[in-house]
């Protein structure tokens, strides 16, 4: 495996901490008004605007040569899907425990593969399932004894946020396993921008069955959807343009510490705390997850 400069290093650290800050900017943004669904036909139509811009001004050819015409259109679904589950997480949990039980998506992946594609799972995913699972036990405090609040209190008060990410995590897994056996010879960047267009489709539709768009009522608000927008379509430019000319994929295990930033900015922007149980059950998570990225193939 090639080791990382220094300079790939900080910018997988910069985008993992741009992702983190989007969430928070997002509950920000819930917090004051803003619904889900037009939070992500927001950040997904600017976003796809920005990839489609930058592939004009670098003369990219728009071809969509996937092995079968409709996959391309089923990720984009699939990855609107994710985007509206996890955002609905993020806005019914604290923001770091919403994206520990997305960052299971390794295990449905594993799933997934099984599935479809009869692939039997790798001995470290067999490792570190357990590992992944016990970890988010612990950082979701699901017997409820750092709440106080007792296992059945402390699941009606995280378990529709909780499911929400798992379904993220679920979806974004299919997700991920489509695109590496059918379109994995799509250039990258056309992929993305259709991915976005797709998604951001997916929530303009979710936008008109429930009534129009909710936007903030708050200047909060506001400046929360402005820059969940500018973070998540900075992150994504950066990856599609800055990463590939320093040799780096984009969905290195360095960018699995997204949760832990996002829980030092949740704590010092919302003041969402957790106990220190839970913040080892956090590393435990992220720990096992940058560990599967990063071994040896």
């Amino acid at each position: 495996m090639r080791a990382l400069t220094g300079t790939a290093f900080a910018t997988l650290l910069l985008i993992a901490f741009m992702m983190g800050a989007n969430h928070v900017a997002a509950r920000v943004a819930f917090n004051n008004g803003l619904d889900v669904a037009t939070a992500v036909a927001v950040r997904s139509g600017v976003t796809a605007a920005v990839v489609f811009a930058l592939l004009a001004l670098q003369g990219v050819p728009i071809r969509f040569n996937a092995r079968k015409p409709w996959v391309l259109p089923v990720i984009g679904l699939l990855v609107g899907l994710q985007s509206l589950c996890l955002y609905s997480s993020v806005a019914r949990l604290p923001v770091a425990l919403a994206l520990l039980a997305f960052n299971t998506y390794p295990i449905w992946a594993a799933i997934w593969s099984g599935v479809v594609y009869r692939q039997r799972p790798e001995k470290a995913m067999l490792v570190a399932m357990p590992v992944i699972l016990a970890g988010l036990a612990l950082a979701l405090d699901v017997s409820g004894a750092a709440s106080g609040l007792g296992a059945s209190g402390q699941w009606s008060r995280i378990g529709t946020g909780v499911g929400f990410g798992l379904a993220a995590a679920g979806v974004f897994g299919l997700a991920l396993v489509l695109t590496q056996h059918e379109a994995g010879e799509v250039d990258g960047r056309v992929r993305t921008g259709t991915t976005m267009s797709i998604a951001g489709l997916v929530a303009l539709a979710t936008v008109g069955m429930q009534g129009g768009f909710h936007l903030p009522t708050a200047t909060a608000g506001w400046v929360g959807l402005a820059l969940l927008t500018f973070l998540y379509g900075t992150a994504f430019t950066i990856m599609f343009t800055v990463l590939p000319r320093l040799g780096v994929v984009g969905n290195s295990a360095i960018m699995n510490v997204e949760p832990v930033f996002a829980l030092v900015l949740a704590w010092l922007v919302l003041g969402q705390a957790i106990a220190p149980v839970q913040v080892l059950g956090a590393l435990v998570v992220v720990g096992a997850v940058m560990a599967l990225g990063m071994r040896k193939k």
